[in-house]
């Protein structure tokens, strides 16, 4: 996580236009209540041929048609709320609609992109597949982030050339494209010598999102796609998931009950439902929501909470763009929190702004830990780390990608496992010689001051003004400090930005929460959601249906490399080989991959 952009790829977060607020969930509809009936016993459904709606109904009506309804109503009952598994007589009693299609992924993001993209390869038609989530376009949430994390359109991600979300193959990777459409060699010879003789090759971000766009249209993406929020996924009697939706309000942009912007959209809903909440019932649900929401660090947030001032102290993955404009207009000083690649980010852009526009800003940069050489256990795995930062080209090691890391996380368990992620972890960024430039001028011009140890309390500076940080000097940090007799120091700031990460506890998500309390779900050794090597979601099967889960809520798995790109498409293959052995997709034979990749050469549909 991590910061955008990390790893050969990228985070693939929820919901578009912002992240929800830290700690707020979706605003609650009081469920209608409605009298529960007898209790209905499990019915006992014949076997099903794999990718078929569960036994008992008919298939699902094409895209257009409007679901089946039972009694009024259309909303969540306690019964319903409070049961882990649920029967078709309690769904139809509460005049829930019920739209049966064999494959369903949540989220509408990256990570649901790229396995739809999977299994359109793979032979699925699209009256198979649906997908469920608040954003328009698969890039939408992704795309808000690395913005306000200061990487427009025009920057580079950290992401690796052959990282393509857009297809599958990785040939011809970005670089290549890159090559073609400016006439240049200059971008191979940067992927032929790194990262000895050049820093990492990475992407241009509106590249990779024009990429999406047009293999979004070439599979028929947009087909598949019904606006809303995913209330719960619930198993069903018999076999398979009940995953209800609660549908985007028809010419408003917003789920009803949500309070979430969504741009577009009546091309994701080709029906609108009359209902509050709408069940897809099918045999295998996938789970792709990115992260919970932004996170401030303690000593912020509690600024935040008692002052009720969110002008002074800011999160980088929240628009931010006034703490620029202000500095534009007087000088001031920001304290940078954070040492990952949006610290960097953020600090460019202050530096870039200071330089072209002859602004004053100063600049008080806290580390929580100061690295000023290499580090690590031994010399085979040591990440280089100089003036605060530790520097490394990915937010894991390649292997983990498809080398030696990749083979040893797949064979560890529990506590093993955990110390193997909690090695290759930690705060990095990769070089950039430009932006390690700016900082040596800045600490040389005396505008860019660093200071280390841990912030204990946040306060408004004299008259209002600013804020000020008590801060514990770290006795190991390499520099020296002053501090008072009690071992703390204060900073003055007139803005604080948090470039520490997302929010990365999975029951602060109400989804991923509601797996856990309902569905079997379980947590990993790193407290993340616990995915077998096919990244089905452990402790949730129901009949012959599965939940798959990928990207960042998966890390702990058996693959590090998730919250990428590359890491996303590399759940997506396994998904789908586990769902060709279903029967459910047709496999991705040498013979299948080679004609498919000539037909996304040619910009043709798949067959």
């Amino acid at each position: 996580m991590p910061g955008p952009p990390p790893g050969p790829g990228q985070p693939n977060p929820a919901p578009p236009q912002h992240l929800p607020p830290h700690h707020v969930p979706p605003q609650h509809i009081p469920p209608q209540h409605v009298p529960p009936g007898p209790a209905q016993p499990p019915r006992q459904v014949p076997p099903q041929r794999p990718g078929q709606p569960p036994a008992g109904r008919p298939a699902q009506p094409p895209p257009g048609a409007a679901p089946r309804g039972g009694r009024s109503g259309g909303d969540l009952t306690p019964e319903l709320v409070e049961t882990d598994v649920w029967t078709d007589a309690m769904v139809e009693q509460a005049g829930i609609p019920v739209v049966d299609v064999p494959f369903v992924t949540v989220g509408s993001g990256i990570g649901s992109f790229v396995t739809v993209d999977y299994l359109r390869v793979c032979g699925v038609p699209l009256d198979q597949i649906v997908v469920l989530g608040p954003q328009d376009v698969p890039w939408h949430s992704y795309e808000y982030l690395t913005r306000v994390s200061q990487i427009p359109r025009t920057e580079r991600l950290r992401s690796d050339s052959a990282s393509t979300p857009d297809n599958i193959w990785g040939f011809p990777s970005y670089a290549v494209r890159e090559a073609w459409a400016d006439k240049s060699l200059k971008p191979l010879w940067n992927v032929g010598t790194e990262p000895i003789f050049s820093n990492y090759y990475t992407p241009r971000a509106g590249h990779a999102f024009e990429s999406m766009e047009a293999e979004c249209n070439r599979i028929g993406y947009l087909q598949c796609l019904r606006l809303g929020q995913v209330r719960m996924i619930r198993r069903r009697a018999g076999g398979g998931y009940y995953t209800i939706l609660t549908p985007q309000a028809a010419g408003t942009g917003v789920a009803p009950g949500t309070a979430t912007p969504n741009q577009g959209g009546a091309q994701g809903n080709p029906q609108q439902y009359t209902t509050k909440r709408v069940a897809f019932r099918s045999q295998w649900v996938h789970v792709a929501i990115g992260y919970p929401g932004i996170k401030l660090l303690p000593d912020l947030q509690a600024f935040r909470e008692k002052y009720r001032d969110a002008s002074k102290v800011v999160n980088a993955y929240e628009p931010h763009e006034t703490v620029y404009q202000a500095l534009q207009r007087r000088p001031g000083t920001v304290m940078i929190r954070g040492a990952g690649i949006v610290a960097s980010r953020v600090l460019q852009r202050l530096i870039d702004d200071r330089d072209a526009l002859g602004l004053q800003t100063q600049i008080v940069h806290l580390f929580r830990t100061y690295v000023d050489k290499s580090h690590g256990p031994h010399i085979f795995a040591r990440r280089k780390g100089k003036d605060g930062w530790a520097y490394q080209g990915f937010n894991y090691p390649k292997s983990v990608w498809g080398g030696q890391l990749k083979e040893k996380m797949r064979k560890l368990e529990g506590h093993e496992r955990a110390a193997a992620y909690k090695q290759m972890g930690g705060t990095n960024t990769p070089v950039r010689k430009d932006w390690q430039e700016q900082l040596k001028r800045g600490r040389r011009e005396g505008w860019y001051r660093v200071a280390v140890g841990k912030a204990e309390s946040l306060v408004p500076g004299p008259g209002g003004q600013g804020v000020v940080a008590t801060v514990r000097v770290d006795p190991h940090a390499s520099i020296t400090q002053d501090a008072r007799p009690d071992g703390t120091f204060e900073l003055y700031a007139d803005y604080v930005i948090d470039c520490t990460g997302l929010e990365a506890d999975v029951r602060e998500h109400r989804l991923l929460a509601d797996l856990l309390d309902h569905t079997g779900a379980g947590i990993n050794p790193v407290g993340r959601m616990d995915v077998g090597r096919d990244f089905e979601l452990l402790g949730c099967r129901s009949g012959n249906g599965k939940i798959y889960a990928s990207g960042s809520a998966t890390l702990g798995g058996y693959f590090p490399g998730v919250d990428t790109f590359l890491g996303l498409q590399i759940a997506g293959l396994e998904i789908v080989d586990d769902l060709a052995r279903q029967g459910f997709c047709k496999k991705l034979t040498p013979w299948r991959s080679t004609r498919q990749w000539w037909r996304w050469v040619r910009g043709k549909g798949v067959d």
